[in-house]
């Protein structure tokens, strides 16, 4: 299949139970009928013994069943890697629920092409169809849901897409091998019930370096970013959900704490915080196309665990990329701060600090946004925004080509094209998104090829980055970081050469 390692690179990484191929392969066992990951601590199977898989969907559809120890749920998904751009894009609308109510056909329309071809292109790059991708992301969602809470069955059967208990309870069965109260009666119990789910990643995570990226565009009353952790106030207002983010410290895995939800939103919170966190990254395919730019390998080398930090809601990214146009990320977030507390709904029981939602589009369609501080030009453009994502002109789903969303939104007045990539890269989470308008960027691929600091042109930028294809938003991140270590650098010598004088 495309994009799987070689067997002989799985075979060693499985030997080694290599954690960085976490995902990227699947480890059927001929004599057990079960499927793993390559770091399951379960003895090794003879090589003989063994098949191996590109995604756990494939293992399924070859009549295999998850184990138990190594958990495949917790693994995190590698289809950046399958290079064929209808399949990732049908992936990311079955990730946002396309199959849940609609039809492979109705999934193909939206990407383009007939359904037969479709399921010809999933079982060519992920070894399954559409629908047994589908179904095997509900059922290790119900694994992990029935193994790590206290959730009643009826409610993991509503979280994992199912209205009757009497289809989930044979669809598990099916589909793990056992019944759900199976699984249930294996699991400890949670200090206190509460409702935590580990969510895996392949090393190396720059977890601080995420939180203070986020810390620093954190808004007073729907999201806190300390330290240690992130934690947000989702809605609707009237019934809110808390969640809280933290790593830990002995496995590569976030722990995600969610409060008050309603068990069928499970799905889309952790979809949403995976993609905040950016945690299905596959950083060895990054990397290895980055490193071939010297400035890149100087950047990765000091951080090798920088990702690209998502956004919460696509709406939400888009109008505080909006405020921070021509403007500082302080100034931005004070003027975002204004505009959640003008327009923000309070939440419904809410606590000090997090307890109200960003406002929706309807909200901002006639507000005078000029009395929070903006310039007439920058309201307007606000309100078209919103108005545009209110009639369905625009959406932040999933499923996109970046060259057609790109189109799509810079046709709104004031939007150019660095907001336009910039709300890619992190709404959307393109990785190969690149304001190459950005003068940070510009200034410091300036410095590294002529160093006599002049910045390049805009041109002369994406010029640069060409090479950097498909993973441009990766290198976005590390030169930003970079300019932020050089500016740093700077003031210490100001600061030295003051003190000398």
């Amino acid at each position: 299949m495309h994009g799987m390692p070689t067997p002989e690179i799985c075979n060693r990484a499985r030997i080694a139970h290599d954690p960085r191929f976490d995902g990227l392969f699947f480890i059927a066992v001929r004599s057990t009928g079960i499927y793993c990951r390559p770091v399951c601590p379960a003895p090794t199977a003879k090589r003989e013994n063994v098949v191996f898989y590109p995604t756990a969907a494939a293992a399924v559809a070859m009549g295999y069943r998850p184990c138990l120890r190594c958990r495949p749920e917790l693994s995190p998904e590698a289809f950046a890697r399958i290079g064929e751009e209808t399949v990732q894009r049908a992936l990311g609308l079955i990730a946002e629920g396309a199959l849940q109510d609609g039809s492979v056909e109705q999934l193909a329309e939206r990407v383009g092409v007939c359904s037969r071809q479709l399921r010809r292109l999933f079982v060519a790059r992920t070894g399954a169809t559409p629908i047994v991708v589908h179904t095997t992301r509900r059922m290790l969602l119900a694994k992990q849901l029935l193994t790590e809470t206290s959730l009643p069955v009826t409610q993991v059967a509503l979280a994992a897409g199912f209205n009757s208990l009497r289809r989930f309870n044979a669809a598990f069965r099916e589909g793990c091998g056992m019944p759900p109260t199976a699984i249930r009666r294996q699991r400890a119990e949670a200090p206190g019930g509460a409702l935590t789910l580990r969510l895996g990643y392949r090393p190396p995570l720059d977890f601080p370096a995420m939180l203070a990226f986020l810390s620093k565009r954190a808004l007073p009353g729907i999201e806190r970013v300390t330290d240690s952790s992130y934690e947000r106030i989702v809605g609707p207002a009237e019934a809110p959900t808390l969640i809280h983010v933290s790593a830990d410290a002995a496995k590569p895995e976030l722990l995600l704490r969610i409060e008050g939800p309603d068990p069928r939103v499970i799905p889309d919170i952790v979809r949403r915080v995976r993609r905040i966190f950016d945690l299905d990254a596959d950083l060895r395919a990054v990397h290895a196309v980055l490193r071939s730019e010297p400035l890149l390998a100087q950047a990765i080398k000091k951080r090798p665990g920088l990702r690209v930090p998502g956004g919460w809601d696509g709406f939400e990214l888009a109008v505080r990329a909006v405020l921070g146009q021509q403007v500082s990320v302080a100034g931005a977030t004070t003027l975002a701060r204004r505009l959640v507390d003008a327009y923000g709904e309070p939440c419904k029981g809410g606590q000090p600090g997090l307890d109200r939602v960003f406002p929706q589009p309807e909200r901002l369609i006639g507000a005078p946004l000029e009395l929070l501080g903006l310039p007439k030009s920058r309201a307007t453009t606000l309100r078209s925004l919103a108005r545009a994502m209110a009639d369905g002109r625009i959406d932040f789903g999933a499923g996109q080509r970046l060259d057609d969303f790109v189109e799509r939104f810079t046709a709104l007045p004031g939007i150019g094209p660095w907001t336009a990539q910039y709300v890619a890269m992190r709404a959307l989470s393109q990785p190969d998104a690149f304001p190459a308008g950005d003068l940070v960027l510009q200034q410091v691929l300036g410095g590294a090829t002529s160093g006599d600091g002049l910045r390049l042109t805009e041109r002369a930028t994406a010029a640069r980055a060409e090479a950097w294809r498909p993973w441009r938003a990766y290198a976005v991140l590390q030169l930003w970081h970079l300019a932020g270590d050089h500016a740093v650098a700077k003031t210490e010598q100001r600061k030295k050469a003051r003190v000398v004088r």
